[in-house]
Parts: structure tokens; sequence; C-alpha cells
């Protein structure tokens, strides 16, 4: 990085902690509540909460991840930010009219709400653990790598810079501070992730980025394929073999199967997604946002999935024996490592842009790392400390509790981040191992909301079971794809939900069942014809990526 770089990275840091430490400032003779610390007041307007949305979900497992997956598999991984635009539209349609009318804070709260304080416990147990060994983890892992390709920045430095500037303004300002500061993280992202895209295309086009466009549907082809079967493409399994992409991609899976569930748990049950919602002004705010979201997920792909596409050109053009390639490769196994793909094109951009596009990189980074830790405070604040630890606690202390769980979450992560060094697409690590929770945790919901004979005792098989069984099933059908495996827990888990919950209740429902009415369905004007575009869109995607 040149002088002028290192000025446009660190003008990013000042301004987004500056913006964070504004926002977080309190008026005068006011004492911050936890509805101010973890909802931020539940006054977000729709802009704010899709801009907040997208960037706590991109981050470095996007930007480098997807990148690396991009490089090894192609388009196909697309499909988690396309699906996703569809999700979002399940999740504002027949999710957040019942969580808004529930006026609940966590995730784990509505499943008291709705069954028991066994089944809150339990999922805030499982929430916190998925948050803090894989989720913050792999984030700073990731951040770290590409700091220590393109700036030299042993991993360890890296892992304590990232972690202290996310620490600088989220712990003491809360969601306020996150939401607010996401506004202008996702600027940064996405003209700093065009940027990067367009200088790749340009690369491999020879100074034009439209024939470089071009040329990667011609010497890439088998990257442009949005459906992937069986021994249809096999990728590098980072140490120095090969593996059948359908492992990670398998087939109409994606669009009919498990990935639903993937992507249902992660946008309409994840504490750390949803949590932008609760904190609308409104309904129809909070509607309108996850529209604003889904079409910002339409466009990701071509900032975090088509570069790594070039990079796998690049490295054909180079015949292997190129500085690219040499960048590419890991010095410990001597292979070229997928994830590297990303910080090695940021090693290609001239003076300024380098910057900019780093500066991207990082606000993906931080926004998340700042989101996950106020998360995972909400969660054992809001659900553990006050339900176990001190019932009759003041705001005050609340308060200042979250901040200390934060800081730890944070100092945890940074513990366990070395260790995922030695994987090749980390961004399929994410989704494996999040994915032992996601069917039992959909399944709570879905039954939750649609169900009303829905019992607690099924809800909590449904917890405890997902876990095990997923690692059960790992084990007896190692070649079976995890997202078809998540499926197949799902239906086990759903099938025992619904004897279970016959023979608590009989034919009786759950007293403690929600009503879902016609008119709490009800969506505005805005959200159906943006929802329709959406669709449309998609329907025009997969028909052209086939």
């Amino acid at each position: 990085m040149t002088t002028i770089d290192y000025i446009v990275f660190f003008g990013y840091c000042v301004t987004i902690v500056a913006i964070g430490l504004w926002v977080s400032r309190e008026e005068k003779g006011h004492e911050r509540d936890s509805k101010d610390y973890f909802l931020a007041s539940r006054a977000l307007p729709w802009w704010a909460i899709g801009a907040s949305l997208i960037a706590s979900n991109i981050s470095a497992e996007q930007f480098i991840g997807m990148s690396g997956s991009g490089f090894a598999i192609g388009l196909a991984i697309s499909t988690y930010e396309w699906m996703a635009a569809a999700t979002l539209l399940v999740v504002g349609k027949f999710f957040l009219p019942v969580f808004l009318k529930t006026g609940i804070y966590t995730m784990p709260q509505f499943l008291e709400t709705r069954y028991d304080s066994r089944v809150r416990t339990v999922m805030a147990v499982f929430w916190l653990l998925v948050y803090v060994f894989v989720n913050l983890t792999s984030v700073l892992y990731l951040g770290s790598l590409t700091l220590h390709t393109v700036l030299g920045v042993p991993m360890i430095q890296a892992i304590i810079g990232l972690s202290a500037l996310a620490i600088l303004y989220s712990i003491y300002g809360g969601l306020m501070a996150v939401a607010w500061t996401d506004i202008v993280q996702v600027i940064f992202l996405v003209v700093g992730g065009l940027a990067t895209t367009y200088l790749a295309l340009d690369l491999v086009g020879n100074g034009d980025a439209w024939a470089g466009l071009v040329a990667l549907r011609q010497k890439a082809p088998d990257h442009f394929h949005m459906i992937l079967f069986e021994g249809q493409m096999m990728i590098p399994d980072g140490m120095g073999g090969k593996r059948d992409a359908y492992l990670d991609l398998p087939g109409l899976s994606v669009l009919i199967g498990g990935m639903w569930i993937v992507n249902t748990n992660y946008w309409g049950c994840n504490q750390y997604i949803t949590q932008r919602a609760l904190a609308a002004k409104s309904l129809d705010e909070a509607q309108k946002g996850v529209i604003f979201a889904g079409f910002l997920k339409l466009l990701m792909p071509l900032i975090v999935v088509v570069p790594g596409i070039a990079a796998y050109v690049i490295v054909l053009q180079e015949g292997g024996a190129g500085s690219f390639t040499t960048a590419m490769t890991d010095t410990a196994t001597g292979f070229i490592k997928s994830d590297k793909a990303y910080p090695a094109l940021l090693n290609l951009l001239p003076a300024g842009l380098k910057g900019v596009a780093f500066a991207a990189l990082a606000a993906a980074i931080v926004s998340s790392l700042a989101s996950m830790a106020n998360s995972t405070a909400t969660i054992f604040t809001m659900d553990l400390y006050r339900n176990f630890i001190n019932q009759n606690a003041s705001e005050a202390t609340l308060v200042r509790v979250g901040r200390i769980v934060a800081l730890s979450a944070f100092v945890i992560a940074a513990l366990v981040a070395p260790a995922l060094g030695a994987l090749d697409q980390a961004f399929q690590f994410i989704q494996e191992y999040t994915g032992f929770v996601s069917p039992g945790v959909v399944a709570i919901f879905l039954f939750g909301f649609f169900w009303k004979r829905t019992t607690a005792n099924a809800a909590l098989f449904a917890a405890i079971t997902t876990i095990p069984l997923s690692a059960i099933l790992k084990q007896l059908l190692p070649n079976l794809p995890f997202i078809d495996r998540m499926g197949v827990v799902f239906l086990v888990i759903i099938a025992g939900m619904i004897v279970i919950s016959l023979l608590d209740s009989g034919s009786k429902n759950n007293p403690k069942a929600i009503e879902v009415t016609a008119h709490m369905l009800r969506t505005s004007p805005a959200f159906n014809i943006g929802a329709m575009l959406i669709i449309g869109i998609l329907a025009a995607l997969y028909t052209i990526f086939w």
C-alpha cells in the first residue's frame, strides 16, 4: 500500500469511529436503557434497516470466503446471495409481523413467549456458541488473512487490530452505533467492491472490463452454471487433491431443498440479522427495509463472486507460473489456496483505489464483527443474565453487562481464530457447521408460527436433537451433501415434533399458540411491487445461468 492508500484507509477508520461515537452520545439528563442499547430505541427507518442488514451480512466470509468459492466453484456459489433475496420476501411477509407484534428483544425471548423457558435457554446457549465460535471467529480469521496477505501484518496483530476497531464504537453505543455506521459501511462496501471487480475484469480483458467479462465466460465456461450435478465439477480440496463441488451445492436442492433451511434460519431466526428489524419504527418500515436489502443482495455476486472467477482466469492465463499464482499459493502446503483470491487481487490495484477497496473490505469485516458482538451481548444479557443471575437488574446494569459480554466475545474469538488456518474454503465451513443448528431452529419457528398444537416438549426435542442428529448423519453418510443432510435432519425433526405434539395435546391447541390472521400478513403496495420485481429478476438470472 502507498501513502495515499493508507490515508484513504485510516480516513475510513476515523470516520466510522467518529460517527459511531457521535450517534452514541447521550442527551443531557437521559440514561441509556436496554431498549436504547440493544434495539436502537426502536427508531430505525427502512433505509437504515436495509443498509444495516447488508452490512451485517456481508463480511470477510463473503469478500474472502465467497470469492474463494467463486475461484473454486464459480457463479453457483451466488445461490446463497440470490436465494437470500427470495428468503427476505418470506421473512418480511410472514415472520416480521409476528415478531413485532410480540415486542421481543431476542429470538430466544420469542421462544419462551410461544413455548417455555426451557426452549428459550437451550436455544440461547446454542446461539451464543455459534456466534462466538463460528461466526465471530471465522470473520476475524478471514479478515486477518487479508491484512496478512496485503500488508504483511502478522495474523495475531491483524486479529487484534480488527477487534479493536469494532470495539471502539460498538461496545459503547450498542445497536444505535452499529446501525447508523452501517449506512456508511455499505457505501464503502459497494463502491470499493465494484472498483475491485472492475479492475479485475479490466486485467482479464487487457484494459477493457467488458471484454474481461466476456472472457470469463469464454475461458471458464464451467464456472457459469448455477445448478451443479454430481460429478459435473471437481474442485481443489486444499491439500492437492480434488473433491466433487456437488457436495457443496447439490443440484436442485439449492432451489427447492435444504438451501431454504439455510436461508430461513439465517434471515428469519438469526438474532444479529432480525435485531435490525426488531428496532424498526414500525412494521411497514421493517418490511420496506428487507425489500431494500433484497435488491442489494441481487447485486452482491458482482462484488464478491465475480472477482473470484476473474482470479481463476488469471491463474489459467499465467499457466500456473506467474506472480498472481505465486500470491495465491499457500507457503505451508505449496498448493493454491482458494481463499487467497480476493487478497491477491487487492495487491494488483493501483494506488488510491487499493485503499478504497481495502476500506470496503474493512467496512464489511468491522460491521459484521460489531453486529455479532452486539447480538451475542443481547442474548446473554436478556435471556441468561436477567433470567438466571439477576432478575432485578437495573437498566444501567443490563447495559453494563452487555458491554462486558461483547468485549469477552471478542477476546474468545481472537484466541480461537488462528485455528481456522487449515481451511481452504472458510465460507463452506461456516455454512456446514451453522447448518448443524439450522434444521431444528427453522422447525421450531415454523411450527411455532403456523401449527397451534405444537408443544414446548416438541420444540425442546427439536432443539436438543438437531446438533447430535446432524453430527451422526455426517459420520454415517459422509458423501451426502451437507445441504441435503440439513433437509433430512429437518424432515426427521418435524416428524418427531408432530408425534410429540399430538401425544402431548391430542386435539387441543397449545394455549400459548400465536394467532396469525390474514390482517397481520397484509403488506403495503411498495412491498408488493418490490417483491414482484425481485422475483422477476431472480427468474431471469437462473434462466440465463442455469
